[in-house]
């Protein structure tokens, strides 16, 4: 273990997933009072996006040691778990590339890069290679680590990774887009954010998008997913997609600087949450110095998301299907009530349309409250290695929003 940048033991490094491709990771050594840090679970922080970095945004605003102000965080995963963040996919963070060729296109190939990453990462600290594992993901990361959990276990069942992977966490994570949008316009009617002509209006437009995804029309139906989310900007008069509770107004040139590097007002609506000026600073002036990293934070990301523009909208419910069928992996999806662009009624959608060999029984479980110290955060309904959780009082970003839910979560799942 090194000194990193901040409290606690750290290590980090680059993995070769391409020859012209390099994958940055960064672990936290946990700070429980054990006396091996084997003796805790690895947990595996994956970012959405895609192109926003688990190593800034995750870290710092969500549940790394210190915040973006650099003060400690009480609710920090790394007092419970040995925590591993990875910039993904090629391009986001402080991982690069000197080729074009080195972008991902589909979501198989970033998995491919994924466990490309875990082996480098295994070899450099093969310590870790019998800690249990788990890969926990929010928004598309979600939708990368689905593939990468599959891959993953089908590589440790073959003997080409010794590693002991043993679940993988949704959180609001992007599995059937289409789900997402086509109950923005009830769930926004039925909270109470817009009137019918805005449920109409919003409705409209989520039925383009259903039409271009029918026709499998990705890129266009990539287009319309974000002209349905200008839609919705305009009739609420600009809502937090991330937190329908949000009560700070937003301002449009919050966008507007990220729209005008890459030019796609689809990928400057989701950056905007991501692109904290202060974290910009704090990644390209301190980190890289404690680091001694040799690349710009974030310089590539605007490219890692129109290099997926085609495979944005597709729906990955047959590899959540995999693995609930084909592995003996936990899958857990964890769904903030109070988030829009991943909202609960979508994912439930999916959720309880899956084909797999527990479906009817789980579909018939008891959902039962999550309590914690006398609250109830949320729900849970579990059967089988299969559980969703539903939680109170948090939007899309669960670890931020509601910790204490979080943990106890954690805990079940690890």
């Amino acid at each position: 273990a090194r000194k990193g940048f901040g409290p606690g033991e750290q290590e980090w490094g680059y993995v070769k997933v391409q020859p012209y491709s390099n994958m940055f990771w960064w672990l936290y050594y946990t700070t429980a009072n054990v006396s091996s840090y084997y003796e805790k679970p690895l947990i595996i922080w994956l970012q959405g996006g895609p192109g926003a970095s688990s190593t800034s945004y995750g870290n710092f605003e969500e549940l790394g040691p210190l915040d973006a102000y650099l003060n400690p965080r009480n609710s920090t995963w790394v007092k419970d778990y040995n925590v591993l963040f990875i910039d993904n996919p090629v391009g986001t963070g402080f991982s690069y590339t000197t080729s074009l060729a080195g972008y991902a296109s589909t979501n198989a190939e970033i998995a491919h890069d994924l466990l490309e990453c875990m082996k480098g990462f295994l070899k450099e600290l093969p310590e870790f290679v019998d800690v249990p594992t788990y890969i926990t993901t929010e928004s598309y990361g979600g939708k990368m680590g689905a593939e990468f959990a599959l891959e993953w276990f089908k590589a440790q069942e073959n003997g080409k990774i010794k590693s002991n992977l043993r679940g993988v966490a949704l959180g609001d994570a992007w599995i059937s887009p289409i789900d997402s949008v086509m109950t923005w316009a009830p769930f926004l009617l039925a909270t109470g954010m817009v009137d019918n002509d805005g449920y109409e209006k919003i409705n409209k437009a989520a039925q383009l998008t259903k039409e271009a995804v029918d026709n499998k029309n990705w890129r266009t139906a990539t287009r319309l997913w974000s002209y349905t989310e200008a839609v919705i900007l305009k009739v609420t008069n600009n809502i937090d997609f991330y937190n329908i509770l949000t009560k700070e107004k937003l301002d449009h040139n919050q966008y507007s600087v990220i729209g005008k590097l890459s030019m796609d007002p689809t990928f400057a609506q989701e950056y905007a949450v991501y692109s904290d000026v202060s974290l910009d600073k704090l990644m390209n002036g301190p980190v890289k110095e404690a680091l001694k990293l040799p690349v710009t934070h974030n310089a590539q990301s605007s490219l890692v998301f129109s290099m997926l523009n085609g495979d944005f909208m597709k729906p990955v419910i047959n590899i959540v299907e995999d693995l609930l069928n084909g592995t003996n992996l936990k899958v857990a999806v964890i769904s903030g009530h109070m988030d829009l662009i991943v909202d609960t009624p979508g994912t439930l959608r999916w959720v309880e349309n899956m084909k797999w060999k527990d479906a009817t029984s789980w579909n018939r479980s008891n959902r039962t409250p999550l309590v914690v110290e006398n609250i109830i955060e949320g729900y849970v309904k579990s059967y089988g290695n299969f559980s969703m959780y539903w939680v109170n009082r948090a939007g899309h970003m669960v670890p931020k929003d509601n910790p204490a839910a979080m943990a106890s979560i954690l805990k079940e799942f690890t």
